[in-house]
């Protein structure tokens, strides 16, 4: 027999305050993602402040270990960063500075040359063509007999000069069409320039963006373990151990990603520079420094450096470019196969395709701020995702920074 309270139960469905807090659920993940989006941009600096307050804190550490207090030591570690990116700047400048200008005015020139080159190869294949084409008559046939076995009248004399002329012309508006065909490339690189670069379109936008991620990286190494223990406290008790070790672990992964990202820069920054000025490539060292800078956004950023170096090789010839090409290649042989593989050890592997994916989706969405954060964004998702599903689920070993081999096993045990 069952009670009237039961039986509405089973009967009754949602009752209205069931609604109701589904209801400001829902309106609170809307209203929620509304100001994440409005706020993006200081959401992913906010990010990269903690990515390198996360470098940072090692140092700290270590100063603090020799007792120095951590705020005095975060300061100081800071103005030594900013000093020497000061000191070799001004070391640095004259010859920087005319190498820019350098690259700016050469540069046009160069993407002009390979237009003429391409141009020159497509006129060869079509003349070509047209000699292979009458191939198929037949020996012995009059020039009238090709017109009618082709389908063309037969040219005459008046045709002939005409057609010289006509040729005479083209040649004369050819290159003409070289400026035209470079303009509408400078404004399509000007439109992906604008889409990429949005955020950083003054130069107020940039020094706050600075201050941002400085202030929050120096917050965050002076007193790491406050920020560690307010996200503890967003988990129940039972599963802190376990998520304290998933926190762990992602801190230490984006710690020596950006370690690794930093010698990868100036490697590659120093073998561009040297290796082109070895090939007598024109505005060696500002290539160099644009290969160094590019160099912290992976996969991407070395194909877009290496764009500028190889026209510039072209200035010189088509052999000259095919050297630099085999160059640009050559280094990133070296970075991948040499650079990140003794400084990353056992961290953490991403597929290309997924790391190629994430940034193409970041950049299209957020910019170039997304493009600079999407790996290790995606290396901080990865994180949770191998240790929470693959390891405790799945059951499946995994190597990450910050785990030894003793602690998975026991974690499995468990």
């Amino acid at each position: 027999m069952t009670t009237p309270g039961q039986q509405r139960d089973r009967t009754g469905g949602w009752r209205s305050r069931d609604i109701l807090r589904t209801v400001a659920i829902v309106a609170g993940v809307y209203i929620a993602l509304q100001l994440l989006w409005v706020g993006r941009s200081v959401v992913l600096l906010t990010f990269l402040g903690i990515l390198f307050g996360l470098a940072l804190t090692s140092g700290v550490n270590w100063l603090e270990r020799r007792r120095v207090p951590r705020g005095l030591g975060a300061i100081l570690i800071v103005l030594a960063f900013l000093g020497a990116l000061v000191g070799i700047g001004a070391a640095t400048a004259p010859s920087i500075t005319k190498q820019v200008q350098e690259l700016r005015t050469q540069l046009p020139e160069a993407i002009g040359k390979i237009q003429r080159w391409v141009q020159e190869r497509q006129q060869g294949v079509t003349e070509v063509l047209e000699k292979v084409a009458p191939a198929g008559t037949q020996p012995g046939a009059t020039q009238q007999d090709r017109g009618e076995q082709t389908g063309k009248p037969e040219r005459t004399p008046q045709d002939n000069q005409g057609g010289r002329q006509g040729g005479e012309r083209q040649q004369q508006e050819t290159p003409q069409a070289g400026p035209s065909l470079g303009q509408g490339l400078a404004e399509q690189i000007g439109g992906v320039g604008r889409h990429l670069f949005g955020f950083f379109s003054s130069t107020v936008a940039v020094l706050a963006g600075l201050i941002l991620i400085l202030f929050v990286a120096i917050f965050v190494a002076i007193d790491a373990s406050t920020y560690h223990a307010g996200l503890m406290h967003l988990f129940p008790h039972r599963i802190r151990p376990r998520a304290g070790e998933v926190l762990s672990a992602t801190a230490t992964m984006l710690r020596r990603w950006l370690f690794t990202q930093f010698i990868a820069m100036l490697l590659v920054g120093a073998l561009t520079a040297v290796v082109l000025l070895l090939l007598d490539v024109k505005a060696a060292l500002a290539l160099g420094i644009i290969a160094g800078l590019l160099e912290f956004v992976p996969i991407a950023g070395p194909i877009i450096a290496a764009v500028p170096g190889i026209a510039m090789g072209f200035l010189d010839g088509p052999e000259k470019a095919i050297y630099v090409t085999l160059a640009y290649i050559g280094i990133q042989q070296v970075e991948a196969n040499l650079v990140t593989p003794l400084l990353m050890k056992r961290g953490l592997e991403i597929p290309p395709v997924l790391t190629v994916t994430a940034q193409g989706v970041m950049s299209l969405v957020f910019g170039f701020i997304g493009l600079l954060v999407a790996v290790p964004m995606l290396a901080a998702t990865i994180v949770p995702i191998k240790m929470l599903y693959v390891q405790d689920v799945v059951g499946d070993e995994v190597n990450l920074p910050g785990q030894s081999n003793d602690s998975s096993g026991s974690s499995e045990e468990s």
